[in-house]
């Protein structure tokens, strides 16, 4: 574990100038405040540039360090962002899953989702922020509580395994039903927004519910992978970094595979398994030392195979279906 942060101020400095002005762009000059469909190949593009500059990143990283501090500390931290970028982005798209049930439970039209998941992107990035410093400054003050997040991590991926095939009922969700009977929401949408006026009252729209479960979503999705990204690294710098990449491409990740989202049946296993993994990994850490690069390894290749089932058995039962009709 990375005992003193790599993370200068003037690199703190210059990665939320980044993330701004990357936000900034996607707001103002990209679209993000007009309300269109995102096309299959905007979105590709979208995840190509992410991943390129979290890759970018992750070279920038290992050449400071290694000019620096040496190219011991820069191999090592590198790939914990690696392998902690690599962990929060799959077990993100988990989340990826949620946004395409609740977009689906209120028929948010295709054209109307792009700037809601924006504003659901800026609650993550607080949010987490606000949890990531809390975990690192628990973890510093009490070591034990990785073991805690380490059993928290296996029952949790247990549980996955377990209910990986049973979908949310929203109707029973209990903060919508709160929200529905605490607030005056219209009959349907009114563009993007999340309130109106009618009669001189302020009316809540279904965007606004929409909103408020998806960042309730990514606050329950954070509980699971914050600790995990711990079995990793304690170095915040790492930490706040890798989940910031992670959250910043969702959105494209999304909208790149939502109409192919059921043909990913089987990356909850993977997901699932991966969990399992890192909280092992964590409640054995004082007898035996993962080293990164195997949990890398490890974590890409529960990953890539659950993906690639998902694809050949989803092929292999259209083509039975296809012959049988």
């Amino acid at each position: 574990m990375t005992a003193i942060s790599v993370g200068q101020p003037w690199m703190w400095a210059a990665f939320i100038v980044f993330v701004l002005a990357m936000l900034a762009l996607d707001l103002f000059v990209f679209g993000g405040r007009k309300a269109h469909r995102v096309s299959v190949r905007e979105a590709l593009a979208w995840v190509i540039a992410w991943v390129s500059l979290a890759l970018v990143f992750a070279a920038l990283l290992w050449w400071y360090l290694h000019s620096h501090v040496g190219a011991e500390v820069a191999q090592r931290t590198t790939l914990e962002f690696l392998t902690g970028y690599l962990i929060e982005q799959s077990l993100s798209i988990d989340n990826m899953f949620v946004f395409v049930m609740i977009f689906g439970y209120f028929a948010v039209p295709p054209e109307l989702q792009r700037r809601v998941l924006l504003y659901g992107v800026l609650g993550a990035i607080v949010m987490r922020a606000g949890m990531i410093f809390a975990g690192v400054w628990l973890v510093q003050e009490f070591a034990w509580l990785l073991y805690v997040f380490g059993a928290f991590l296996v029952i949790t991926g247990i549980k996955m395994l377990i209910f990986a095939n049973q979908q949310p009922d929203l109707e029973k969700n209990p903060l919508l039903r709160w929200l529905r009977s605490h607030l005056r929401i219209t009959d349907g949408f009114h563009g993007e927004h999340f309130f109106v006026r009618q009669n001189g009252l302020r009316w809540a729209t279904p965007m606004f519910l929409v909103l408020v479960l998806i960042e309730a979503s990514d606050l329950v999705f954070a509980v699971d992978s914050i600790p995990a990204i711990f079995a990793v690294t304690t170095d915040p710098f790492i930490v706040f970094t890798s989940n910031i990449f992670a959250i910043m491409g969702l959105r494209a990740l999304y909208f790149l595979l939502a109409d192919m989202a059921d043909r990913f049946h089987l990356l909850k296993y993977g997901l699932a398994i991966v969990l399992v993994f890192i909280g092992g990994k964590m409640l054995v850490a004082p007898w035996w030392h993962v080293p990164i690069q195997w949990s890398l390894t490890t974590v890409g290749g529960i990953i890539l195979v659950s993906v690639l089932l998902s694809l050949t058995l989803t092929k292999s039962k259209t083509r039975v279906t296809g012959e049988q009709r």
